[in-house]
């Protein structure tokens, strides 16, 4: 669909709103962190979840990929886990084409190709609706420390709605870009290098656009290790 009109000053007002969140994650760790985001009410989208999508590490793992995704789906929530079903299979297939697997709340895979995934926002909206600003913001803290504890060297964001809350500090202009025209590029966020593709589950519905998506994944992967001259 076509971009919105906004308000040029209201998204920034809406960010720059006092988060609750934000002083209650410091310092926590995968189990506190669990536990705030299972009591969390900080938005609207906790109305009529069933159980959010969060699926904690083991405790002092880490991952050299973080992959944010879009607001969960249904089978996400039902999963309890983000990339759910086939849109989780494709997933996993692509990450191991370049010797990377996801990281579970078992698991215990070297950091060097592991991957952690998350969604942007961790409650699937009751209604089909993208999350607004507010939304978006009163769940960003979880995700910061999620980076914190994973420490990843490249984060990967799959669809419109993770990439714009990633690059909206450090590229505003991204916010009103269409996710084709943010490929190809490295972002940053909280300091670690961003890499934009398309999420699985637009793959499945358009497979002509995975190479597009391979290169994209290739992109990400001379970041997370860069090949040492």
């Amino acid at each position: 669909g076509g971009i919105s009109r906004q308000v040029p000053d209201r998204p920034a007002v809406a960010w720059e709103a006092p988060n609750p969140v934000a002083d209650e994650v410091t310092g926590m760790d995968w189990a506190g962190l669990s536990q705030a985001v299972a009591s969390c009410q900080a938005c609207k989208l906790c109305a009529g979840r069933r159980a959010p999508v969060f699926e904690a590490m083991p405790e002092g793992m880490r991952a050299d990929w973080l992959v944010v995704g879009e607001p969960p789906e249904d089978a996400d929530e039902r999963a309890g886990r983000p990339f759910a079903d086939q849109v989780g299979q494709l997933l996993d297939n692509m990450l191991k084409a370049v010797g990377v697997i996801r990281q579970s709340a078992n698991g215990s895979v070297p950091a060097a190709q592991a991957a952690y995934l998350t969604p942007v926002v961790k409650c699937r909206p009751a209604l089909p609706a993208a999350p607004q600003p507010h939304d978006l913001a009163a769940c960003e803290p979880y995700l910061k420390r999620e980076l914190a504890l994973v420490q990843p060297k490249v984060i990967l964001a799959l669809g419109r709605i993770a990439a714009q809350t990633l690059l909206r500090e450090s590229d505003p202009l991204a916010s009103s870009m269409p996710l084709g025209k943010l490929r190809g590029q490295i972002y940053q966020y909280q300091g670690i290098p961003v890499v934009v593709s398309y999420p699985p589950s637009y793959l499945l519905r358009n497979p002509q656009e995975k190479a597009r998506a391979w290169a994209d994944l290739c992109l990400a992967l001379s970041v997370a290790r860069p090949v040492q001259a």
